[in-house]
């Protein structure tokens, strides 16, 4: 078995590194390390031309600790780690489509989430990134200094809770789980 040695190139100025040169169906641990580190310093790392079976997928993400199960979308069939995000050609509502943070809504929000596109359109189907750490950097001392000592509450209630914009759509079928957190 031949491993190659990860690098990693910056991907834009506020976010984001590709990682290249590794098989994440069978990553050395020098490649984890180097993942990992990629992650920490870019908060969101990209691996382009990757064919994981769900196996392979699962066996990736615990490499990194334990799985959240998803709470709200359907489990990818006999694979519960592994949720399944889809629109339909004839469905309305883009699930995800406005700015929001995986799962920061949890008691216990997951560290990250790995995401693989199977099918994409012709056209549309971006994924958007940032970074949370460099918005607040580039606040001004004063708006800093107004912030500290308060805290965010993070809440699904506005999408998931019972008058949430998905209940009523055209996938609110798909969707399982409730509101953990309550009202914000």
């Amino acid at each position: 078995m031949v491993h190659r040695t990860a690098t990693i190139r910056k991907a834009t100025p506020g976010c984001g590194a590709e990682v290249l040169g590794v098989d994440l169906a069978n990553p050395s641990n020098s490649d984890m390390e180097t993942i990992r580190a990629a992650y920490r310093d870019y908060g969101v790392i990209f691996f382009r031309d990757q064919k994981l079976t769900p196996e392979q997928h699962i066996a990736f993400a615990r490499r990194w600790g334990g799985i959240d199960i998803n709470k709200f979308f359907p489990a990818n069939g006999q694979y519960p780690e592994i949720a399944e995000v889809r629109k339909e050609k004839e469905q309305k509502v883009n699930i995800g489509g406005g700015w929001h943070t995986d799962h920061s809504y949890d008691r216990e929000p997951a560290m990250g989430s790995i995401l693989v596109a199977r099918e994409l359109p012709d056209a549309g189907g971006d994924t958007l990134f940032s970074s949370m750490y460099a918005a607040y950097d580039a606040l001004s001392d004063g708006l800093k200094k107004t912030l500290e000592g308060m805290r965010a509450v993070h809440s699904n209630a506005h999408v998931f809770g019972a008058a949430g914009a998905y209940k009523s759509s055209d996938q609110a079928s798909g969707f399982k789980g409730e509101n953990l957190v309550g009202e914000a």
